[in-house]
C-alpha cells in the first residue's frame, strides 16, 4: 500500500487526517505555489529567489507522534461524544494516528508518506503487544486508561531512535517485559522513555520522565555538529532540509572569524554552534531551561569552546547587551510561526547589529517583522525559501537585513 501511495502521490488518509494541504498534487506544482505565495506575501518588500525543494520528499519527518484510542461499540466517541465511524474496525480494536482535524477523532493510521518508515512500523507493534500486556488506552472522556501517546524520535545520520511512552499514571506494568518483548521485533530501538501526563490536557507530554532502558536520549549529526537530543527538544523534523535552511542562513551572515553572534531563541543550540567555525564568538539565548542544558551538553560533546549560552529571554538579554554597550555583529533569529513581538524587535534595533538574518517559518508573520526592521535602518536582501514540509502549506524562508 505504502509503495502504491508513492507511486500515484496518493495517499489512503487524506481526507480524514487533513494533516497534509497539498496531497495528490505533483511535488514541482507544490512547489509553485510555495514560491507563488511568498513571492506575492513579500512583494514591494524584497525580491524572492527560486525554491529550494527535496529530492525525495517522502518519510521525512524523524518525529512521529501518534495518539491511541480504542473502537467502541462500532464506532469511535470522541472527546465531545459525538460518535463517528472508523472504517474496517471492529469493537474493541485499539487504535493509533492523529486527531481528524479539528476533533478529537482519531483517525486510524498504518503507515504515513511523509514519516520514518521504520517509525511508523514501532507504532503498529506497539498496538499489537498492548492486549497481550494488558495495557488498556487512555479514555479522554473518563480519564481512565494508561497509554495516551507514542512518540518516536530516529536520528537521520545516527539511525538512534527513541521511544516515548507518554502513560496517564506512572506504573506500567511489566515495564521490562514490554520493553524486551519490543527490541525483539525492533533491535535497533537504542532508549525507551516513559512520560507522565496526568493532567486533562491537549499537551503531548507532560512534565515527569522516566528513562526505563538505553540512555533518556538519542543523538545526530547536523551540518558537521553532533547534537543530544531529550523527549521535549525542539529539533528540526526533517534534517535534509534543515543543513540546507542552515547552510543558506549562515552563508547569509556573511562570517569572516571575527564577528560577535548572538543566536536568539537558540533551543538546542543548533544554528549557534554550526556557526561558531565562522565566528569569533557566539552568545546564544533560550528561554527554555531544558532545552539550555541539552545547548550546554551538545558544546562540551562537539568541543566548542567560543559559545556561551544563557536561559534569559532574548529580548530583554539584548536590551542589557546595548545598555552595556556590547558590539554585536550579527544576531541570528529564528521565531516561532507567531513570528517575533515588537519588544523583541525594538531590542534588535536598540543593539543596532550589522547584519540581522531572519529564518522564518511564516511567510506573513516574517513580510511584518521585515517592515518594522526596515523603518529603523535596516535594508533587506532576498528571501530563499525552503521547503521544510513537502505535502504541507508550509514554507521556511531566509532574510539577510543589513544596516544602513
Amino acid at each position: 500500500m505504502v509503495e502504491q501511495s508513492k507511486k500515484t502521490n496518493a495517499c489512503p488518509y487524506a481526507k480524514r487526517c487533513g494533516g497534509c494541504e497539498y496531497q495528490g498534487k505533483p511535488y514541482e506544482e507544490q512547489l509553485k505555489e510555495k514560491q507563488d505565495y511568498v513571492r506575492k506575501t513579500l512583494q514591494g518588500i524584497c525580491e524572492v529567489r527560486p525554491i529550494i525543494g527535496m529530492e525525495n520528499p517522502y518519510h521525512y519527518r524523524n518525529k512521529v507522534h501518534a495518539v491511541f484510542d480504542i473502537v467502541k461499540g462500532g464506532k469511535h466517541t470522541t472527546q465531545r461524544g459525538v460518535k463517528s465511524k472508523v472504517s474496517g474496525a471492529a469493537p474493541g480494536t485499539i487504535i493509533s494516528g492523529v486527531y481528524k482535524a479539528g476533533t478529537h477523532d482519531v483517525v486510524n493510521i498504518d503507515a504515513c508518506m511523509i514519516e520514518d518508515e521504520k517509525a511508523d512500523a514501532i507504532i503498529r507493534d506497539i498496538r499489537g503487544l498492548l492486549r497481550s500486556f494488558k495495557i488498556k488506552t487512555y479514555d479522554e472522556d473518563t480519564g481512565y486508561g494508561l497509554l495516551r501517546h507514542v512518540l518516536i524520535r530516529k536520528g537521520h545520520y545516527s539511525g538512534e531512535i527513541m521511544v516515548v511512552l507518554v502513560l496517564g499514571s506512572p506504573i506500567l506494568p511489566s515495564k521490562n517485559n514490554f520493553v524486551k518483548a519490543l527490541r525483539k521485533i525492533h533491535p535497533e530501538i537504542t532508549t525507551v522513555v516513559i512520560n507522565v501526563n496526568d493532567k486533562r490536557t491537549s499537551m503531548v507530554l507532560g512534565e515527569k520522565e522516566t528513562t526505563i532502558y538505553g540512555k533518556g536520549f538519542i543523538e545526530d549529526t547536523l551540518c558537521g555538529k553532533v547534537f543530544r537530543i531529550s523527549p521535549k527538544s525542539f529539533y528540526q523534523i526533517n534534517t535534509v532540509q534543515t543543513e540546507v535552511l542552515y547552510g543558506k542562513a549562515i552563508e547569509a551572515a556573511g562570517l569572516t572569524g571575527n564577528e560577535t553572534v548572538i543566536d536568539a531563541y537558540c533551543g538546542i543550540g543548533t544554528i549557534g554552534m554550526i556557526a561558531s567555525d565562522k565566528a569569533k564568538e557566539v552568545i546564544s539565548v533560550e528561554l527554555n531551561r531544558d532545552a539550555v542544558r541539552d545547548a550546554i551538553a551538545n558544546a562540551k560533546r562537539n568541543q566548542i569552546k567560543n559559545v556561551q549560552f544563557y536561559n534569559a529571554d532574548a529580548g530583554k538579554f539584548m536590551v542589557e547587551l546595548a545598555e552595556q554597550k556590547k558590539k554585536v555583529d550579527v544576531v541570528f533569529m529564528d521565531p516561532p510561526r507567531a513570528g517575533s513581538d515588537e519588544a523583541f524587535l525594538s531590542s534588535v534595533v536598540k543593539l543596532a547589529p550589522k547584519k540581522v538574518v531572519y529564518v522564518s517559518c511564516n511567510p506573513e508573520t516574517l513580510a511584518r517583522d521585515l517592515k518594522y526592521l526596515m523603518k529603523h535602518g535596516y535594508e533587506t536582501g532576498a528571501c530563499q525559501p525552503v521547503d521544510m514540509f513537502p505535502f504541507t502549506k508550509h514554507v521556511e524562508g531566509i532574510v539577510a537585513l543589513t544596516r544602513k
